[in-house]
Formats: structure tokens, C-alpha cells, sequence
């Protein structure tokens, strides 16, 4: 057996989502299997270089992991030709400059969504990317999760007939604190810092809603900031000038029209933190991040509204689980693990900076659309 090392040099992973989704679920999950097979004995070996601004939280989260390579000099970790994979998981606002830094000294590219902060320096970037010669991509790892593996399969098969409708919930309530503390940092409701629920979600809803149902033609939008006081980490009283809800509708090809609406202050009572629920001629499905729930036209109860008698039927029992055809697995692995092998054996891999520009653009029309009350069409994106 033959190791083929990818060095990644590992940006921002000791916030949260770096920490939890990409470091441990991620490459040390992988490197726990015994690397990613490639089907003829050989392996990919991930070996990551921790990068961040905090010597000791970096050699905490080394140490807790058994990784001794971390630095804080970016640079340095540029030029080492031992790693050829830069990955990104700092804020918005700091990506753009690392990811250029890391373009021209010919690594590379993975990183968090969005890709920068707004459309056209995520353009420049995927041309600059063009330009190099380099592998880029961008997380997009709800397209990987098992509840919307299923929609899509159904979508494919014809399941729905012709799509007339659909609705997503998504969202829980984030503590504004101090007691409980809030589960989400601080800056996430600090616009200046890159904060808000239309700039984190709508770029998750443009791949969702493209890959699902087509590419997004218009958006019509608005955002509110149902909590304006919140507590910092520190315990500090803070202003929220982010919006932390957003509620959006969305056209498509044909007269499709879906509702999204995205929040950090609902209290769920729903199977799920994200549902979409999709309506077509001959069936309908409501589709979460793991499980999937399908009602066909032949099944479907006759419904009739009286307010003045308990409903007869039990709507709930007459919708059946998609079964899983196959073993689920986190979805930001199986994405870390398309991207290793389009590094390493040139296999397809779609989800790169234009797909992630496309993001940033559904984001910024929807603050637009917001500000001028109004729909807004989107456009195609090229470079």
C-alpha cells in the first residue's frame, strides 16, 4: 500500500465549525480510517498544520488531538512545500487576503462559505485561481447530507410530477444570555463583523435551491432583528446590528415559487432544525438534514375544513420514511473527501469559487432586495 501525504494547512480551526467539522469529523476522521482508499491499495494521508492567531489555543487543540505541527506565521506555512492544500475557516472579512496569499504561492484552495464578503472579489479570486493553475473549492455540505440525498433522488426519479410549490424552515433560538449563555458567537449579530442570517444561510440556499429545484431566478426579501440587545462572550451587553432572521421567497424556471424562512430566534417544533417541504402533482415529500418523509397522490386524504369538529384524519400517519440506501456519513467529510481526490486524481469537482461567487450573490440580492422592498432578478455569473 502506497500513501500519496496531502500537507493541508489548516486556517481558523480552532473556532467551532473549524474545530468540530473539519479537523475532527473531517481529516482526523479520515486519517482514523487509515487515510481515503482510492480503490487499488493506495491511499490519501491528510497531514494538517494548525494556523491561527492564539499560540495557546492552537496548542491546546494540537495537544487534545496528538498533532504537533501549529503555527501562527501564514506566511512561513505558504512557503513550506510540504503542504499544497490551504484550507479557510476564519472570518468572511479575513478570507479574502489568506486566500490570495495562498493562489500565489501556488496552493491549493478549500474553504468556508461565503468565499469573501461580497461577489466581485469572489469573481477576481476564481480568476486569480484560473489564472494560477490551482485546485479551488467551497464547503457546500448540506448537498451531502442524507434527508436532502433523498429529495434529490426523488426529484430525479419524477416522484413529485411537476413541482408547484415548496417551503423550508430553518433555524432554532440562540440564547440571547446572559444565562443560558448563547450557543453562536457574538459577531455573527455585529454587522460591522460580518455577522447577519442572510449573508450565513442564503449562500446554503442558493446550491440547495439550484440543485434541487434549478438555478434561482429572482428573490424578494426581508431581514429584522428581532433581538436588538444580546451578551457577548465575555458577558457584556451588546447592540445586535445584524439582522437575525430573514424571510425570502424565491423563483425558478416555470413558475416554481419557494419559501425559505431562516431564524435565530424561533423555538422549534419541527422533526428537525431544517425542513424543506416540497409539493407536486403526484406526491409531495418533506425532506430534513438526515431523514426524508413521502406522501404519493394515491395516498393522499381527503381533507375538509371544519372548525367546528376535531379533524378525523391523522395527516402525520399517512407519510412514509424514504428508506437510507446507504450508510450515512458526515456530509463535510464526504466533501473533504470529493475535494482530496480532485487534488490528487483530477476527479470532477463542481463546487469551486464560481459556484461559491453564486453564494455571495443570492446574499447580496437579498440585503437588496431587502433595503429596496422590492423582487430582484439574478443573473448568471461568469468569469
Amino acid at each position: 500500500m502506497a500513501r500519496r501525504v496531502v500537507g493541508i494547512i489548516m486556517n481558523g480551526v480552532t473556532g467551532r465549525m473549524g474545530t468540530n467539522q473539519h479537523l475532527v469529523r473531517s481529516i482526523l476522521a479520515i486519517r482514523q480510517q487509515g487515510g481515503l482508499a482510492l480503490g487499488d491499495g493506495d491511499v490519501i494521508w491528510p497531514e494538517p498544520l494548525l494556523i491561527g492567531r492564539s499560540e495557546a489555543k492552537l496548542e491546546a487543540l494540537a495537544t487534545a488531538h496528538g498533532l504537533t505541527r501549529w503555527s501562527t506565521d501564514l506566511g512561513a506555512a505558504l512557503a513550506d512545500p510540504e503542504y499544497e492544500l490551504y484550507f479557510d475557516a476564519q472570518l468572511t472579512s479575513a478570507r479574502p487576503p489568506a486566500v490570495e496569499a495562498a493562489i500565489a504561492a501556488g496552493k491549493h484552495v478549500y474553504c468556508e462559505k461565503p468565499v469573501t464578503p461580497d461577489v466581485g472579489s469572489a469573481l477576481a479570486l476564481a480568476r486569480a485561481a484560473r489564472d494560477a493553475g490551482v485546485k479551488v473549492g467551497v464547503v457546500q455540505d448540506k448537498l451531502f447530507l442524507p434527508g436532502l440525498v433523498k429529495l434529490r433522488r426523488l426529484v430525479a426519479s419524477g416522484f413529485f410530477g411537476r413541482i408547484i410549490a415548496a417551503r423550508g424552515e430553518f433555524g432554532y433560538w440562540v440564547y440571547p444570555g446572559p444565562d443560558p449563555k448563547p450557543q453562536r458567537p457574538s459577531w455573527n449579530y455585529r454587522r460591522e463583523d460580518g455577522g447577519g442570517i442572510i449573508s450565513d444561510m442564503f449562500p446554503h440556499w442558493r446550491y440547495v435551491l439550484d440543485n434541487v429545484f434549478g438555478p434561482v431566478r429572482a428573490v424578494c426579501a426581508t431581514g429584522a432583528t428581532h433581538i436588538p440587545t444580546r451578551v457577548d462572550e465575555a458577558g457584556r451587553e451588546y447592540e445586535a446590528t445584524a439582522e437575525d432572521a430573514a424571510y425570502a421567497m424565491f423563483a425558478f424556471d416555470g413558475g416554481l415559487i419557494v419559501q425559505m424562512n431562516s431564524s435565530w430566534c424561533v423555538r422549534v417544533n419541527r422533526d428537525e432544525l431544517f425542513e424543506l417541504h416540497v409539493d407536486g402533482t403526484l406526491g409531495s415529500a418533506v425532506a430534513g438534514l438526515r431523514e426524508c418523509k413521502v406522501q404519493p397522490a394515491v395516498t393522499t386524504p381527503k381533507s375538509i375544513w371544519n372548525p367546528d369538529l376535531a379533524d378525523p384524519v391523522d395527516h402525520r400517519a399517512g407519510w412514509a420514511d424514504v428508506p437510507q440506501v446507504e450508510p450515512p456519513e458526515n456530509g463535510f467529510k464526504l466533501q473533504w473527501e470529493a475535494f482530496l481526490r480532485h487534488i490528487v486524481l483530477d476527479e470532477p469537482f463542481p463546487w469551486d469559487f464560481v459556484e461559491g461567487a453564486r453564494g455571495v450573490q443570492l446574499y447580496e440580492l437579498g440585503e437588496q432586495s431587502w433595503r429596496e422592498r422590492r423582487w430582484i432578478d439574478v443573473p448568471e455569473l461568469t468569469l
